[in-house]
């Protein structure tokens, strides 16, 4: 999983507090790139990408989100954002003034062609210091629609606890292990009993479970690199393309190859 991301990239608008410009936009082509810091303000943040795949971590989550997805970071919470390869990304930052009705925690979400055009339609007004009676109009449009917002599925949780953490970079670090949980257990000086009940409590799921949808989430990613289905179902240590494919509808819904972004 790891990438050479050779730029580091700093955006500001998200510390601005400023109720006469409640939404700011950002929209640029970059190539592996990723945020300077991780970094946490005021405003909301909506993050999208017309192409490519992102990776947005936060303390107890990590998203890949392609073009059909996004990803909402609400005000003052702690992330980082990297962008592998090739990225169009689109993103707007919501002033803590027009955040009473919109979602208070951080997810990843289905995006709509609704969505995407306000949010083209946004990012076209060029941050004005002073916007017309018309952008206004379609700034509420926009707050409106990003109120309904719902969770989906391309997340897996983390934890920063030293008891489970290093099980969880062992695992991030050999995607295609097929060692138990007894194995990492032993690894650990815990008893296999504990660690199983250090998943369910701080993962709020099961080593198996939470071990197949690290999986899952690194195809999403290769899926927006382009690599074949088979060549990802390999590298992930599956033992044929037909149980990967299996195991990757029924989490997601539908298909590797129907998943692969626009």
């Amino acid at each position: 999983m790891n990438i050479d991301y050779k730029t580091n990239i700093k955006i500001d608008y998200g510390f601005e507090v400023n109720q006469s410009r409640p939404v700011t936009t950002y929209s640029k082509h970059i190539k592996n790139a990723k945020c300077a810091n991780s970094h946490a303000h005021p405003r909301a943040q909506l993050i999208s990408c017309n192409s490519g795949i992102m990776e947005v971590v936060t303390k107890n989550n990590i998203w890949m989100v392609n073009a059909l997805q996004g990803v909402w970071i609400a005000g003052n919470e702690e992330h980082q954002v990297y962008f592998p390869n090739n990225v169009q990304v689109n993103t707007a930052f919501i002033d803590e003034s027009k955040l009473g009705n919109l979602p208070k925690d951080s997810f990843a979400f289905e995006t709509s062609n609704f969505l995407t055009s306000l949010l083209k339609k946004v990012i076209s007004f060029s941050n004005p210091d002073i916007f017309t009676e018309q952008q206004n109009r379609i700034i509420e449009v926009f707050l409106d629609e990003l109120s309904y917002l719902k969770p989906s599925k391309t997340f897996f949780p983390t934890s920063q606890d030293k008891r489970i953490k290093p099980v969880l970079d062992a695992l991030m670090n050999d995607l295609s292990s097929k060692h138990t949980i007894d194995y990492y257990a032993s690894k650990s000086f815990i008893s296999p009993r504990t660690l199983s009940r250090l998943f369910n409590k701080e993962l709020g799921m099961s080593f198996g479970d939470w071990k197949m949808k690290l999986k899952l989430m690194e195809a999403v990613k290769q899926l927006g690199n382009n690599k074949s289905v088979k060549e990802i179902a390999f590298d992930l240590g599956y033992e044929n393309v037909s149980s990967f494919i299996v195991t990757f509808k029924k989490h997601f819904g539908k298909t590797p190859t129907n998943y692969k972004t626009k």
